[in-house]
């Protein structure tokens, strides 16, 4: 009896203590933030607030999804905030440019994370680019690529389309020529239209055909070659690029320089987050990305959301590329450096 009422006050306690919240309902009446690394208005943007418009349906406890800007060093500001910074506990999520994940891979110093270890919540689309020439070019093939110079247009010495330009160089032993400074893509585009430069080696098919959908049907352009994770159904017989390359370093180097295309408009959580809440949170993304709503209004946004992948797809995508020989690797930051960063 003695024993039984020394155990009294530890019985008392624990019948009242607050039953653990079960992960379902740890959302209720919460908000998450939704980062975006980067500004208002661009295609990353876009994607995010159309997936805020969706995402909270399909989370138990529907949470207010706040979309929030943090525009900085081209999204790595973002992402060091995610990885070090930010709560560890599900209410924050945040879509990242897709080149910021490789930014480690190339030695980039700013780059304060491990992409490895960030918890990828998946993307609504993989990207395909296509190495561009204007109709009044006179380079129509890859051999006349090969054998004449060619004014190809770019943003900063280190953008993507600079970056991809020194490659193509690289690969298929083109003669571009770059013309720098150009703000962005549509400033690209109307230089082509004003006969300023030739060329541009990494429009994206899904901008292209929103920003000028008649270019390509009126043959105002035309493809060498595509590429990134696998060829685009609507770009017909254009040529895949890694199919055109008989060496097989050539290819896998390649393929780890399109992994950022692979992982189209990626979202990530923090490293850390608990396990039951990082499920919910892939669920959420996943049944999103298929909800019939979601995809109307990104056809009325025009962006393209009809070739999702999964956070362990995510996830394995950077772990292959990350996974590249040395040799290779040191071959691509070679090609990048070559901007003088």
């Amino acid at each position: 009896m003695k024993a039984l009422l020394k155990l009294a006050p530890l019985i008392l306690t624990l019948a009242c203590a607050a039953p653990p919240t079960r992960a379902e309902d740890f959302y209720k009446d919460k908000s998450i933030r939704l980062i975006i690394s980067s500004s208002v208005g661009g295609g990353y943007d876009v994607y995010a607030r159309v997936l805020a418009r969706h995402l909270s349906r399909h989370i138990p406890g529907e949470p207010v999804v706040e979309p929030q800007n943090m525009p900085a060093a081209g999204g790595i500001a973002a992402a060091n905030y995610l990885y070090n910074v930010a709560p560890k506990d599900g209410t924050v999520i945040e879509a990242l440019q897709n080149t910021v994940p490789f930014e480690p891979f190339f030695d980039n110093k700013l780059a304060l994370f491990d992409a490895s270890k960030l918890a990828w919540l998946g993307t609504p689309t993989s990207e395909v680019a296509m190495y561009m020439v204007w109709h009044g070019s006179k380079v129509k093939t890859l051999a006349d690529a090969r054998s004449m110079p060619m004014v190809v247009g770019a943003a900063g010495a280190a953008s993507t389309p600079a970056f991809y330009g020194r490659l193509f160089n690289e690969l298929f032993h083109f003669k571009g020529r770059f013309i720098t400074g150009y703000p962005g893509q549509n400033e690209i585009l109307l230089a082509m239209e004003a006969g300023e430069v030739e060329a541009m080696s990494s429009p994206f098919w899904s901008s292209l055909k929103t920003s000028r959908p008649d270019w390509w049907p009126q043959k105002k352009v035309s493809f060498l070659f595509q590429y990134g994770l696998h060829p685009h159904p609507e770009l017909g017989d254009t040529p895949f690029a890694p199919d055109l390359l008989a060496n097989e370093a050539d290819k896998t180097l390649l393929m780890a320089a399109s992994a950022p295309l692979g992982i189209g408009r990626p979202y990530a959580a923090p490293p850390g987050v608990a396990p039951e809440r990082l499920a919910i949170l892939r669920d959420a993304f996943w049944q999103t990305f298929h909800d019939p709503a979601f995809l109307a209004d990104c056809a009325q946004q025009r962006v393209e959301c009809g070739d999702s992948h999964s956070g362990d797809e995510l996830a394995a995508l950077i772990k292959q590329a990350y996974g590249t020989p040395e040799a290779l690797r040191q071959r691509l930051i070679a090609i990048q450096m070559a901007d003088g960063r």
